[in-house]
């Protein structure tokens, strides 16, 4: 088997988050797997713009000419897989996430994604609505993810208990969402060559 890269996003910029904690947390049990490489891209290192371009990610023909979305654009480019984690806004996702999804399309295309997500009900609704848009983004949304509840990660935020524990707790979910992933990153890379 061909070795993967696999690119977590953390999705949140806000100050106290979460996101951080929880993208390393999984970019480390996906290190512990053979001929995987794994980077984080946190969404508080590029400073994209709100989506304004008149031609369309799906239809470009060359890389927009913004230098912090070009280099977002090709570190998406690289990967062949992807995990996301978002905290649940609203019932949704991070509006620097969405936004981060906005600018790219045809790097997203014909490559899974799996979900790591936090706040209410776990941050499930989050997820509903990133599944949706990556099927419009051509992406395989797999079907496991790591939920996690605010009553778990909140005593964490607040230094009233460790993010060890609570990770551990998340293990068996972890591995069968990395299992799933990686099956799929395997399938669409030998598929897209």
């Amino acid at each position: 088997m061909s070795n993967l890269n696999i690119k977590v996003i953390a999705g949140s910029v806000r100050e106290g988050r979460f996101a951080d904690r929880a993208a390393t947390w999984i970019g480390e049990e996906l290190k512990k797997h053979e001929g995987v490489s794994v980077e984080i891209i946190d969404l508080k290192e590029y400073n994209l713009p709100f989506f304004n371009a008149l031609e369309t990610p799906a239809h470009k023909t060359k890389p927009y000419e913004d230098r912090e979305v070009a280099r977002f654009t090709s570190k998406i480019a690289e990967a062949d897989a992807f995990i996301i984690v978002t905290p649940e806004y609203n019932h949704s996702t991070s509006a620097v996430l969405k936004n981060a999804l906005d600018w790219v399309y045809q790097e997203w295309n014909n490559k899974p994604v799996a979900f790591v997500s936090y706040g209410s009900v776990g941050g499930a609704r989050a997820i509903e609505h990133l599944r949706l848009i990556a099927v419009e983004l051509q992406m395989a949304p797999i079907r496991e993810s790591v939920h996690i509840p605010g009553e778990h990660y909140f005593p964490v935020l607040f230094g009233a208990s460790s993010a060890t524990e609570l990770f551990e707790k998340m293990q068996s979910q972890s591995e069968r969402m990395i299992a799933q992933l990686m099956w799929w990153a395997h399938a669409l890379k030998k598929a897209r060559s």
